[in-house]
């Protein structure tokens, strides 16, 4: 049995275990959704009338979880890990005064409460004991029609959580629906309000977009809707170009670029989207340190998006290496072995020479130079392409040197060689410190 087939089963005993104690409840919103899609459901939520005390004493102070008391919903913990359960008590729901949640609510009916969810789709209830749907929003028709589309007035729904604009684009790109005339039209005229959301849930919104199959789709959508400049003003300079048939080639290459990608990280997937926006380093410096002024300022840029996005130091670390190094590989055929190696010994090297294939493919260039750095790493043993140094300053010290900055260059220089396999031993690595040192002083 699967974690997603225990996580069904326990869904269905907590079910079990309310109505048994005379409470109505059912499954709700998103399973429910993904069930009559023949989806495997992500997780489950059970809505139910008993209150949250009364869940809580159903199932025992150690069984559950108040993670949001104040507003009806309690965790049951599942017997395994990844099982647990919400069950939230049906409700309406008072203003938004935050733009999130709400300020108060009443705990209410399933009718009543199927009418404060964000979109008809997500607004079912199913009781899976009884296999019977229970549709008040006119959710079924929706999907049956491939509609995305707000419950009630659009412009209401978006105003108690403005993440849901963003929201309601990810979901027509997942299921390729459409967006509801209404639902489109409110989003296109509020979109400036998304930044009221905080940055941290933008971004996990933008997360599941990126790694999706059709994140070209959602892209594409959040641009329309006027969604996407707000959230990544990086791509004014794909939308706001003074000649509009270029602009829209442009953007056109990107879609194509992040289409091409396969199962992308969303490291992977924003340094894709980011390809054509500067120009970038055409190639590897040979020596460390070697960083043009460009590229500190995009480094710079590529720093301050992860401050404003929240991203965790390691993902934007990354980010702005595929970015900087994007057509690095374009001369990888002709590289010094030195420098390919000190690529391919970057971590994220095979990330690399993704962006690179999806890019060439897009853009119809020589595939070449990634046929090559995939045949490179097939055959090259990883203790070749990072051997470790045969020389550290120590060691330099110990061979009768004054420190300074000459010993950044005598450390690099040897470890092109010992790179190359020019010299493989501690005695050829001072022998060629001596010849250098010798040779400067002459």
């Amino acid at each position: 049995m699967t974690a997603g087939d225990n996580q069904r089963e326990f869904a269905i005993t907590v079910v079990r275990r309310l109505q048994a104690a005379g409470f109505q409840a059912l499954w709700a919103g998103g399973c429910v959704r993904d069930l009559l899609l023949n989806e495997t459901p992500g997780d489950y939520d059970v809505a139910t009338d008993a209150r949250p005390e009364q869940v809580q004493n159903l199932f025992g102070p150690r069984k559950t979880l108040a993670i949001g008391a104040s507003f009806g919903v309690i965790q049951v913990r599942g017997p395994q890990r990844g099982c647990d359960v919400e069950v939230a008590t049906f409700r309406t729901e008072g203003p938004y005064g935050d733009g999130r949640r709400p300020d108060h609510v009443r705990f209410s009916s399933p009718e009543e409460d199927a009418q404060r969810r964000d979109f008809t789709i997500n607004g079912m209830f199913y009781d899976p004991l009884i296999e019977q749907v229970f549709d008040y929003v006119g959710g079924r028709d929706d999907l049956a029609r491939g509609i995305v589309k707000a419950i009630g007035e659009p412009r209401a729904r978006f105003q108690e959580d403005k993440l849901r604009m963003l929201r309601a684009v990810r979901l027509a790109a997942r299921f390729n629906f459409r967006l509801d005339g209404a639902t489109a039209r409110a989003a296109t005229e509020m979109a400036g309000e998304i930044l009221v959301v905080s940055r941290e849930r933008i971004t996990q919104e933008l997360k599941k977009m990126l790694v999706h199959e059709r994140r070209s789709q959602a892209l594409e959508l959040a641009r329309q809707l006027k969604l996407a400049l707000p959230i990544l003003p990086e791509l004014a300079e794909l939308f706001t170009n003074s000649d509009p048939e270029t602009a829209t080639a442009r953007w056109r290459g990107t879609l194509r670029r992040v289409d091409r990608l396969h199962a992308p990280s969303f490291e992977l997937a924003l340094a894709t989207l980011l390809y054509d926006l500067t120009p970038g380093i055409a190639e590897p410096k040979p020596h460390h340190g070697a960083a043009t002024l460009s590229s500190h300022r995009e480094t710079a840029a590529l720093h301050a998006l992860g401050r404003r996005m929240r991203l965790a130091n390691h993902e934007t670390e990354l980010i702005t290496w595929l970015t900087l190094h994007r057509r690095a590989l374009v001369d990888a055929p002709t590289l010094a072995l030195s420098q390919l190696k000190r690529l391919a010994a970057h971590p994220a090297f095979v990330e690399l020479i993704k962006l690179h294939r999806a890019a060439a493919e897009a853009d119809h260039c020589d595939l070449a130079p990634v046929d090559f750095c995939e045949e490179f790493l097939q055959r090259t043993p990883p203790e070749e392409i990072a051997p470790p140094p045969l020389l550290t300053g120590a060691d330099l010290i110990g061979h009768g040197l004054q420190p300074g900055a000459q010993f950044s260059e005598l450390l690099t220089r040897v470890r092109d060689a010992q790179l190359e396999g020019t010299i493989a031993t501690v005695g050829e690595a001072l022998a060629l410190v001596d010849q250098i040192v010798g040779g400067q002083t002459e």
